[in-house]
């Protein structure tokens, strides 16, 4: 066989390895993200399941009570309701059914309706906002809209589990990756962004009024919710989101990874 299709072969067999590989990352992906929104959408739905039975079962103990069931089972309904418009959206960008809005912006921009939204809330709770400003130069191509609701889910996420300690949000040019790098660090517990499979297939115990009201306080969705429909965006856009690892004796702190497509100002539109 002479050499150059000997190469061409080489070749192709090389591109098809990887592409199995990325067949195999993505199936593992998507099993990922199935088991963790059948375990998210079971709160909720259990919260609401058990506070019906509670009243139907005649276990409140005086009009007032019921009428807080039936308002935190409203809530509950609600709150499922917009987890599934969520997840239904993923799903239809996966698929096609969607497209995002792509195109080129000076990230300052994008930071700045950030830091507008994540300020007041975090103010509110004494944790200092820090925030690097970007260099008016540096752009990004991505859906702006959902660029800034993926850096405040994240946020959001990240501040409801603080108990102390500061955020910051910093960004700096990934230029041979072709990315910009958007770093959000918050002291917030390592382990909240990925909860182990064998938790998530625990069964929900029999609902208490008490285990009611819990779950109806429990941020829906959670932070490991939040990550992969982050994760699956950014993966929308051709970005990533990637948890780094931070030091052993830092567990209290987590170190958010988002890399955008770059761009260059040229392609801003007017």
């Amino acid at each position: 066989m002479p050499n150059e299709e000997l190469e061409t072969l080489k070749a192709e067999l090389e591109r098809t390895r990887l592409a199995y590989r990325r067949a195999i990352q993505t199936g593992q992906l998507k099993a990922g993200f199935l088991a963790r929104t059948s375990h998210e959408l079971r709160s909720p739905l259990n919260s609401l399941i058990g506070l019906h039975q509670l009243i139907m079962a005649g276990l409140c103990d005086n009009p007032e009570e019921e009428r807080e069931f039936i308002e935190q089972a409203h809530q509950a309904a609600f709150r499922l309701l917009k987890l599934l418009d969520e997840i239904v959206y993923i799903a239809k960008l996966d698929y096609g059914a969607h497209e995002l809005d792509i195109n080129a912006y000076p990230l300052s921009s994008i930071l700045q309706q950030v830091e507008q939204q994540i300020h007041l809330q975090a103010a509110n709770r004494s944790y200092p906002l820090n925030m690097t400003q970007a260099d008016s130069e540096l752009c990004v191509k991505a859906d702006f809209k959902r660029l800034v609701q993926v850096l405040i889910s994240l946020l959001d996420a990240g501040v409801a589990k603080m108990q102390e300690g500061s955020i910051t949000l910093k960004a700096q040019d990934a230029k041979e990756q072709n990315y910009v790098e958007i770093l959000i660090e918050i002291h917030s517990p390592h382990l909240i962004w990925s909860e182990p499979l064998d938790k998530m297939q625990e069964t929900l115990p029999e609902i208490t009024p008490e285990q009611a009201r819990t779950l109806i306080e429990q941020p829906v969705p959670s932070p490991e919710m939040n990550f992969i429909l982050s994760q699956e965006l950014l993966t929308s856009m051709q970005g990533q989101l990637h948890l780094l690892v931070t030091p052993s004796d830092e567990v209290e702190f987590t170190r958010l990874q988002c890399l955008v497509p770059r761009a260059e100002a040229a392609e801003i539109q007017e």
